[in-house]
């Protein structure tokens, strides 16, 4: 697999997943923001946490559309792979890629510990590697990790099987307890956790190793 891991000015967790999706077996391939077109061969576009351009308008509204964003968009029209964790998760909603919104947290105040989350469906490249309805733990860090969508649009994800990850316990006032969404095709996977934080016993914790695992595998 070839990852195309993209920066912004802001983010902070673009070496951290270039690193897991490197130890993961993945050819990795840094991408600028203000590059208009990925590199040949690109087979994954992740985009990372952090707080792209100071996350002023909205989260992500204006990584959204930078000269990279065109590509990426491409990129998921052609039926490619695209990820987004943390900020990367609002810069995919406001690309219309995947469904609903990521809003301030219920508590304002920032969310930065491990959580417990459930994996609601398996039938993903992204969450292959672990059993439907399994518990693992990963950390979250965010101010705006509240996924909001309508009741039609829920409803859809519900009925679709869309929903890749929910909270166990409350933590941001998510929708439905949603930690993180699939697109029609489940390509493009959108989730506020950080897997790549959690991708390395060294690290003491390691349910994202599998995450990266499936997905070069795949």
């Amino acid at each position: 697999m070839k990852a195309a891991v993209v920066t912004f000015p802001g983010s902070n967790c673009d070496r951290d997943l270039a690193v897991a999706l490197g130890n993961a077996g993945a050819e990795v391939v840094r991408v600028w923001h203000k590059d208009t077109a990925l590199p040949a061969g690109t087979d994954l576009v992740a985009v990372p946490g952090g707080f792209s351009f100071g996350d002023y308008l909205r989260c992500g509204a204006i990584a959204a559309r930078s000269p990279i964003a065109g590509a990426i968009r491409d990129h998921a029209d052609r039926g490619g792979h695209v990820l987004g964790i943390c900020n990367g998760f609002q810069v995919l909603t406001e690309l219309g890629l995947l469904p609903g919104a990521l809003i301030r947290n219920s508590g304002l105040a920032y969310v930065c510990r491990d959580v417990g989350l459930s994996v609601a469906s398996r039938d993903s490249d992204y969450t292959a590697g672990y059993e439907t309805d399994e518990a693992i733990a990963l950390p979250v860090a965010h101010h705006d990790g509240n996924y909001r969508i309508d009741a039609d649009g829920l409803a859809q994800l519900e009925d679709e099987g869309r929903i890749a990850f929910r909270y166990l316990d409350p933590v941001n006032g998510a929708e439905a307890g949603i930690a993180g969404v699939l697109s029609a095709n489940r390509r493009v996977l959108g989730m506020m956790p950080h897997p790549e934080r959690a991708a390395d016993p060294a690290l003491g914790r390691a349910d994202g190793q599998r995450f990266f695992s499936a997905l070069v595998a795949a």
